[in-house]
């Protein structure tokens, strides 16, 4: 999700320090430090009531414990936020310990989503500045209590490692030796924040905290949890959203040993058993009828169909400059495409998971989820309880794409749980998970352009077609038919263009429900127009990294990405026939990205990605080596779309259901990934997604440079590039 635009900036110099650091208080012989990350302006500010969203403690032992308002999926969340704190505090990285904040939108509020989430790659975007002015703070209230203690000048004593140092007199001592007394300091409405030239650990290749507990298996996932007396289910949901349980005969799978109970839901049936092979095969062994309902005969064409035809109506201008009607009625050469992206599944190695015991007047759940807050809010209406009477113990996520910022499986889970005496853990299997998913949605673009003599273009026109997840997920982003996430990658281009006009058609598809996926709508708009730039540098007869240059007098920082990114990955060099580089640019999640990608056609028509060179920009770097992962990572999820991933419909069912129908990129065909970070002193951009977004059009273009054939649809159609016998 992206709502940079609809909320408050996170380095707003209007908000002040005590907006941050409302108070200390006294906690367990300790200090309490209360964070509150700069989303909104609670009215409650400075008064005993107010509430923050983050908090520090500091020990009698000096153990720093940080509540975590975000959560670890894979993307070095908990390591990088506990160096920001580190850093500042004056403490090795090893003495922060993290727990998982507990659902609670009013204290752990995302600053850039104003709801508890972690999306949208902001997590380092949104702590970067308070988190450490949080550090700044207690490492300032430590050496002040210190002081007092030896009635010197606070100025005369330094932080170091966890102690507070007096110089003169060779003194030292401990932070949890001064905790108590640090939280009688007064919050300093001031401080100072290091220069990036004094950093110790921002900037260096911290080793993941979380990485031994996943090595030897001591950390607990969400599929992990076993609270005493679980039972197991699976389920059959309805194979077509929308329809009904018909009729069920279940005598067979009562007879399964280990089964406990079938549960019978409106649109599913579970089996609860001792174990998840009991669980399967009395599911196996169930007989069951379903009422298709209003969508059993939908197909993908169907829904693609729809997308085209909306975009030849008008739509919701998302950004307009200029008369791009008039320049491209007088351009010298136009240029005119429509492209299609597909629904795809997340398919997350953690299979979607969710264990709950609901009592009479209570309900207790533990999951993996990227929106706690939710899953609490939509728990306790499925449960019929208050907020307050519903426990959620979130967990390391095995896989989140976005997938987990859904809160379905949880009400999923409680409707059955209802039917349980006793804790049950609900599981998908993987034939569930990705025939009943919330998929990435289908795109139809309808796109022109125009270009002077010189090949410069003089107009820019793109109209699409699609759902908006924002308007469903949080009404009150969707304002005046937009939302920033859905145009995010379509509008503010890092390119000059003078004439340049972009509308949004707002189409919600039938008898398929639609979500996030990583990258979310970058993952749609960067391939149109990363593809479609390379199309204007074909119609132009220039260069495409040439012709990208051209465009970007005023923007630095795109430009040194690409060059280097061109310079890194040999452009220009010769290749043997059947290959070709693409090159693809953007400026999402506030961060600057180039890459190249290598590609080796067959004479088949089979496509192996052989290299991957990425340039990034991502403002200030916290930990490298999570910079690279990350890009990696993205890298290798982008690309698996990009040749294999799609979710299509017949006869209102998903017609894919595992990983033989729905491919991944297997580990022997993953691409050699270079990557190279621009050093920047500014603020810290994004970095989880921008990887997904835009290897879809570099391979695409290195499509074209090694076959002449330009895809405008996705994933790659083999057929398509077949060479002729």
């Amino acid at each position: 999700m992206n709502l940079d635009r609809a909320h408050a900036d996170p380095d707003d110099t209007n908000l002040s320090r005590r907006g941050f650091l409302a108070s200390a208080a006294m906690a367990g012989g300790g200090l309490l430090l209360s964070l509150a990350l700069p989303f909104g302006r609670s009215e409650a500010a400075g008064s005993t009531d107010f509430a923050p969203n983050a908090f520090i403690r500091i020990g009698s032992d000096g153990q720093v414990v940080l509540t975590m308002p975000y959560v670890e999926m894979g993307q070095g969340t908990y390591t990088s936020v506990p160096m920001l704190i580190a850093e500042e505090l004056e403490v090795k990285l090893r003495q922060v310990r993290l727990e998982h904040a507990p659902p609670n939108e009013k204290l752990y509020a995302n600053p850039l989503l104003g709801v508890q989430a972690t999306g949208n790659s902001n997590a380092m975007r949104g702590g970067w500045k308070p988190l450490r002015e949080a550090g700044a703070s207690a490492r300032i209230m430590l050496v002040t209590a210190a002081a007092r203690r030896w009635r010197v000048d606070p100025t005369s004593c330094r932080a170091q490692d966890g102690e507070v140092i007096h110089d003169a007199t060779g003194r030292h001592i401990k932070y949890g030796d001064v905790a108590a007394e640090a939280a009688q300091i007064p919050v300093p409405e001031r401080v100072t924040l290091k220069r990036p030239e004094d950093f110790k650990l921002i900037g260096t290749p911290a080793k993941r905290l979380d990485a031994p507990g996943k090595v030897n298996g001591t950390v607990t996932y969400g599929i992990d949890a076993r609270p005493a007396g679980v039972k197991i289910a699976t389920l059959a949901q309805s194979p077509v959203f929308g329809g009904r349980l018909k009729s069920l005969e279940d005598s067979e799978a009562k007879a399964v040993k280990g089964v406990r109970q079938i549960v019978r839901l409106d649109d599913a049936v579970a089996v609860v058993a001792d174990h998840m092979g009991a669980a399967k095969k009395g599911l196996a062994a169930l007989k069951i009828e379903w009422d298709d309902g209003p969508h059993a005969a939908l197909s993908t064409a169907q829904i693609a169909g729809q997308l085209e035809q909306a975009t030849f109506g008008p739509g919701t201008v998302a950004q307009n400059s200029g008369d791009a009607d008039k320049a491209l009625a007088g351009a010298v050469t136009k240029v005119e495409a429509m492209y299609q992206l597909p629904f795809l599944a997340h398919a997350t190695m953690e299979p979607m998971n969710c264990t709950v015991h609901v009592r009479k007047d209570a309900c207790e759940i533990w999951i993996g989820s990227q929106a706690v807050a939710r899953v609490q809010a939509m728990a306790a209406k499925a449960a019929g309880l208050p907020p307050e009477k519903v426990i959620v113990h979130n967990h390391l996520i095995g896989g989140g794409f976005g997938r987990r910022l859904e809160a379905d499986g949880a009400v999923r889970a409680v409707e059955i749980a209802k039917h349980v005496d006793g804790p049950v853990k609900v599981v998908w299997t993987r034939e569930e998970d990705i025939q009943h998913g919330m998929y990435r949605p289908y795109w139809f673009d309808r796109i022109a352009a125009g270009l002077d003599a010189q090949g410069r273009p003089v107009a820019w026109k793109n109209r699409f077609a699609g759902p908006s997840v924002i308007a469903r997920w949080l009404p009150p982003a969707f304002k005046d038919g937009l939302d920033p996430d859905s145009t995010e990658g379509a509008i503010d281009l890092v390119y000059e263009m003078p004439n340049f006009h972009v509308e949004f058609v707002r189409v919600e598809p039938p008898g398929i429900p639609t979500a996030f996926w990583r990258s979310v709508g970058p993952s749609h708009n960067v391939f149109v127009t990363e593809s479609f730039v390379d199309e204007l540098a074909s119609a132009a007869r220039q260069d495409a990294v040439a012709y990208r240059r051209m465009l970007l007098d005023r923007n630095p920082r795109a430009r040194a990405v690409l060059d280097l990114v061109a310079e890194k990955s040999g452009w220009g060099q010769p290749l043997p026939k059947g290959s070709g580089r693409g090159v693809a640019l953007q400026y999402v999640f506030g961060s600057y990205l180039a890459q190249v990608a290598e590609v080796e056609v067959s004479s088949e028509g089979n496509v192996r990605v052989r290299r991957v060179v990425c340039a990034m920009d991502c403002g200030t770097v916290v930990n490298p080596d999570t910079v690279q992962a990350q890009l990696q990572s993205g890298v290798i999820f982008g690309a698996t779309a990009a040749l294999y991933g799609e979710i299509t419909l017949k006869n209102g069912r998903v017609e894919q259901s595992n990983f033989d129908t729905y491919q991944m990129l297997r580990m022997d065909q993953a691409p050699v990934i270079d990557v190279h970070i621009v050093k920047s002193a500014e603020p810290p951009g994004g970095m989880g997604e921008t990887g997904t977004s835009l290897i879809v059009p570099a391979i695409a273009n290195a499509i074209f440079a090694a076959t002449s054939k330009r895809l405008r649809k996705m994933p790659v159609d083999s057929n398509s590039l077949k060479q002729p016998a």
